[in-house]
């Protein structure tokens, strides 16, 4: 949407440009007719005399076909300006002097008109190359009465009279430049602010696009005007096509109603579809006493009750955090006397077995502990846009560059087409780093080597990005798959069952998802689904030259 906006700016610009040349080249059209009607007019020889009749009339017949040609190729003008209009001007020069030599005692119209000339050329170009345009057009006047006066044949052309035209071209050229450059400056400034309009309106779009509430705005007639995407999923997806509310949604729309006439929200939750969660509406006049646009909120109330619950499991994440903390010391003072055990030489086999136990579980309890405190003290997500076809190039070839794979396969499966997404990049690099780390160890069958593969993607075409950790194992029985993201359920005897509820955990934090997917024909699919990003029109990109 951004980039056709910016265009269209372009466009706009464009056709100020097209039409200014399109009505210069009209104008110059009109001065080449005024020139034949000079010169081939009989009611002409009354006041004006034309002592070269032949070489006026074939130059104002060619500048007349060239204006004719100029006007037809003006879309064709616009693609090299300065040279165009530089050559134009020039000709129009040159007609202009050979006609005012062409008639005895001269017309004073003719510089006039020229003057015309030399002002848009000066509005158009440079303010070096319309000035010396402009010296040229005033050379090109002053040329025949100075001709005429040296060989003395038009007595009553008047020098002091061109002169004051040539100087005339030259205040006006230098006016029409300050105007000129004055008037680009004002448009790049116009274009500018209208692109940071641009990317404001388009930041205000996605927040509301990507808010947990859902919005919708409605007029006085009951009809959807805007809805964001989480009203959308609320009210039980329905057709874009359909923008009545009372179709939509009837109860919300009794509700609105009743608002209306008396004032009261009923604070019940509602579901607005099946198999949608609850939601308490609430209503907003977009102006006092103005019933023409009304903003409806629907709060989901089960992020209410996760919000409640996230609170919960912090406050029991810090007390967790407390003890594992507390629980370190004795645990290293353990650890550290049966390493002393193993020293002695005196110690039976049995007795070494015991301490190597000892020694397993303490590791295995400090790994639990760094999980924990792992996630108390977890830093705040820091989303940036990435590339995630880039990144998951890199990635495999980081992982195995710190790994040895042996015999094992991991690759990156990437598209042709770029996906940006909005994620901190170093908490993805985690999730994705545990997540291959499993595939290895758990996604193969017996006596087989692993084959991984991390797979950047978009959902669809218009859809969000998609990274994938995919493995040709045994999968995931349905019933374990649904525990997998619960803290502390595990099934290997050594782990600690956090590596995925963290993942997850991270994943969330920067609005991505983490899901577990069957593959048909056996094997595991982890998929994270990324925020896309918003791309940005940069400042000035919607100016012209």
């Amino acid at each position: 949407m951004t980039e056709r906006r910016a265009r269209r700016a372009d466009d706009v610009s464009g056709d100020i440009t097209r039409r200014e040349l399109y009505f210069f080249n009209l104008y110059r059209l009109l001065e080449s007719v005024i020139y034949l009607a000079l010169v081939f007019s009989p009611l002409a020889v009354d006041w004006i005399r034309i002592s070269h009749s032949q070489m006026g009339r074939v130059v104002a017949l060619v500048y007349c076909a060239v204006a004719a040609i100029l006007l037809i190729t003006t879309e064709r003008m616009r693609k090299n300006l300065s040279a165009s209009i530089g050559l134009a001007i020039a000709l129009d020069t040159l007609a202009a002097s050979l006609v005012l030599f062409s008639i005895s005692g001269g017309h004073s119209s003719i510089p006039m008109m020229l003057m015309v000339n030399v002002g848009v050329c000066a509005l158009l170009l440079p303010f070096r190359q319309s000035l010396a345009l402009a010296t040229l057009a005033a050379v090109g006047v002053m040329a025949p009465p100075i001709y005429a006066y040296v060989n003395e044949s038009a007595v009553d052309r008047s020098v002091l009279e061109a002169t004051l035209f040539g100087l005339a071209y030259l205040a006006v050229a230098a006016l029409c430049a300050h105007l000129g450059r004055q008037m680009r400056e004002t448009e790049a400034l116009a274009e500018q602010r209208g692109v940071d309009l641009l990317n404001l309106e388009q930041v205000n779009d996605l927040i509301i696009r990507r808010m947990k509430t859902g919005v919708l705005l409605v007029d006085d007639a009951n009809h959807i005007l805007r809805i964001n995407e989480s009203a959308w999923h609320l009210i039980g997806n329905p057709s874009p096509s359909e923008r009545d509310l009372g179709q939509v949604a009837a109860e919300l729309s009794r509700r609105l109603y009743h608002w209306r006439h008396s004032g009261r929200i009923d604070q019940n939750p509602v579901a607005l579809a099946a198999d949608v969660p609850e939601v308490i509406p609430r209503f907003s006049r977009m102006a006092p006493n103005d019933d023409t646009h009304i903003l409806i909120f629907l709060d989901d109330t089960s992020l209410l009750s996760r919000r409640a619950e996230e609170m919960t499991l912090a406050s029991l994440g810090r007390l967790s955090a407390s003890i594992a903390h507390e629980i370190r010391n004795p645990l290293a003072a353990i650890r550290y006397s049966a390493q002393l055990l193993a020293e002695s030489e005196s110690m039976e086999e049995e007795d070494r077995r015991l301490v190597e136990i000892v020694n397993n579980h303490c590791t295995r309890a400090n790994e639990v502990i760094e999980n924990i405190l792992q996630l108390s003290r977890r830093e705040r997500s820091r989303p940036e846009s990435i590339d995630v076809n880039a990144w998951a190039l890199n990635f495999v070839e980081e992982y195995k560059q710190n790994n040895d794979l042996g015999q094992d396969h991991l690759r990156a499966i990437t598209q042709n087409r770029q996906i940006e997404a909005m994620v901190d990049p170093q908490h993805l690099q985690q999730v994705v780093w545990n997540l291959v780390q499993n595939a290895i160890r758990y996604g193969r069958e017996p006596g087989a080597v692993a084959r991984v593969v991390v797979v950047a993607r978009l959902a669809t075409d218009k859809g969000p990005p998609l990274l994938e950790v995919v493995d040709r194992g045994p999968g995931i029985p349905a019933k374990v798959a649904a525990q997998i993201f619960d803290p502390f359920y595990t099934t290997s005897e050594y782990g600690t069952g956090l590596g995925l509820y963290l993942a997850r955990q991270m994943c969330e934090s920067s609005q991505a998802t983490l899901e577990y997917v069957p593959v048909a024909g056996g094997g595991a699919c982890f998929r994270i689904t990324l925020s896309a990003a918003a791309t940005l029109v940069p400042r000035g990109a919607a100016q012209t030259g």
